[in-house]
């Protein structure tokens, strides 16, 4: 049993997706595991993984519609606004999806479906670092 992890950054330039299945892709190649599965974590309240459609930018473009319209910015019933008007909605839209993600690997490479990327959902409208934490564990 082998066990490999690195941490990376990434910087948005505020709301939106960022794609991350590449820098992902290569820590499980660093990891020397064949067979066994990555772990993806990021440690932010603000921001959040999704496993989502890479191959046309206007899915994503409606998702962060949909979370616009489902949790919008400055709505009065938030009480929690210490850092503006979107600060509540952006803690509410990582708690609606996830901060960590399981993968599977196989023969060293991650299994995603054909229209599958990794991208980091930043919730906050300006920009940021996020810290990604990536585990990968199996056989090598």
């Amino acid at each position: 049993m082998a066990a490999h992890a690195e941490t990376f950054s990434v910087a948005t330039r505020g709301r939106g997706t960022y794609e991350i299945t590449g820098q992902i892709g290569e820590v499980v190649g660093r990891s020397g595991v064949r067979t066994g599965v990555a772990t993806v974590f990021v440690a932010h309240t603000s921001a959040s993984l999704v496993i989502f459609e890479n191959a046309d930018a206007t899915a994503r473009e409606d998702l962060e519609t949909f979370f616009g319209r489902l949790v919008p910015d400055g709505a009065t019933w938030f009480a929690h606004d210490l850092e503006g008007p979107d600060d509540m909605p952006a803690h509410i839209r990582m708690a609606l999806t996830r901060t960590s993600e399981n993968i599977p690997v196989e023969a060293g490479r991650l299994c995603l479906g054909t229209w599958q990327g990794i991208f980091l959902f930043e919730h906050r409208r300006a920009p940021h670092r996020r810290t990604i934490s990536v585990a990968v564990v199996g056989e090598p």
